[in-house]
């Protein structure tokens, strides 16, 4: 008997997490990936909930506790330095809070030995029929799917070219940033600060590594073009952002310019009237993305894809009725955090 072949785009944590349960129930799987390799950056991701559930379901529970970054809380300050008050852990870290490389290591060497893996490709077209859906790469030859899935995040390509452009689906919240690493000169041991201005927002803290501080510098912006540009006019608007600030803000930005780790990235939501356009569907940030400041994306991409997976076996390759049951059940979920992301927005004056 022929199995059912699916391509994945997006190699970040939906994908693999889709890819090894559709494996596992006996599909034919690849994950491509426009990255030349398993990206390196990110915040740490946190679990909450039923995700507890999904990476026990993948066997890997035990290991990711064993990444936990234990956080112990953040520090409030003022403008000017000053401590105004204490959030617990759970916070931002939720129940476990792991590095986000670790995570996405783990998925990829648990899926790498069953799944095709094409990384530094991207898809250039998609053209769906009865029987199935035809696959244009930027680099790769033309190929022949059964089922394709948009796991490659909030500025999806596979989204774009199914569901139609970004601006029909993505919704602002108002605030960017720039992330990256920096020696820890401020000492910080499993902690960290918060400094709150109006319009703008710094978080700084050391975990997994003693020597190393993990920065987010955000700040009110009005549309999430910057995402889509290049890194010295991010950088541009970041120190704009940030001109004249006290406290550490001028080292940190000197800091931002030597990190050989930057990224940018906007805190955003995706809406969709549906989440699937015949035999192409949407899981994680691609169909649904609550903001970083829900603390749920990591929850809500491990959720869906095994939901996606379970739904897509019970239909016995009914993929419709799949993708309709699927929906039905994370609509929810979803929406709820969504909710809860918009309040963190505000929340960091987004």
């Amino acid at each position: 008997m022929t199995k059912t072949k699916v391509l994945i785009s997006g190699a970040s944590v939906a994908g693999p997490a889709l890819a090894h349960f559709l494996h596992r129930d006996g599909y034919d799987v690849t994950v491509v990936e426009r990255a030349p390799a398993l990206r390196e950056t990110g915040y740490a991701v946190d679990f909450r909930g039923a995700a507890f559930e999904v990476l026990e379901e993948l066997g890997i529970l035990d290991e990711v506790r064993g990444h936990d970054t234990k956080m112990r809380g953040t520090t409030l300050l003022d403008e000017t330095g000053a401590e105004t008050g204490h959030l617990p852990a759970e916070v931002f870290a939720g129940e476990l809070e792991v590095p986000k490389r670790e995570l996405t290591r783990i998925l990829h060497r648990i899926t790498e030995a069953d799944v095709e893996y094409v990384f530094d490709d991207s898809i250039s077209a998609l053209s769906q029929d009865d029987t199935g859906v035809t696959v244009e790469f930027e680099r790769a030859a033309t190929r022949r799917f059964d089922l394709v899935v948009g796991a490659d995040g909030v500025h999806s390509q596979v989204r774009r070219l199914s569901f139609g452009p970004h601006s029909g689906a993505v919704q602002h919240l108002g605030m960017s940033g720039a992330g990256f690493t920096a020696a820890n000169h401020l000492g910080f041991d499993h902690s960290g600060v918060l400094r709150l201005t109006k319009g703008t927002a710094i978080y700084a803290f050391s975990a997994a590594d003693p020597d190393r501080l993990m920065v987010s510098l955000s700040f009110a912006t009005a549309s999430p073009e910057l995402d889509r540009r290049g890194r010295d006019e991010q950088e541009r608007a970041v120190r704009e952002a940030f001109a004249g600030h006290g406290w550490e803000t001028p080292r940190l930005l000197e800091a931002m310019t030597a990190a050989d780790d930057f990224y940018f990235a906007s805190a955003c939501q995706v809406h969709l009237g549906a989440w699937s356009q015949g035999r192409i569907a949407l899981i994680g940030d691609a169909g649904y993305c609550a903001a970083p400041t829900s603390g749920m994306g990591t929850s809500q991409a491990l959720i869906g894809a095994r939901t996606l997976a379970r739904q897509l076996a019970g239909a016995a390759g009914g993929h419709l009725t799949a993708f309709a049951a699927y929906e039905a059940e994370m609509r929810p979920y979803v929406t709820e955090n969504q909710a809860k992301g918009r309040e963190g927005a505000a929340m960091f004056g987004g």
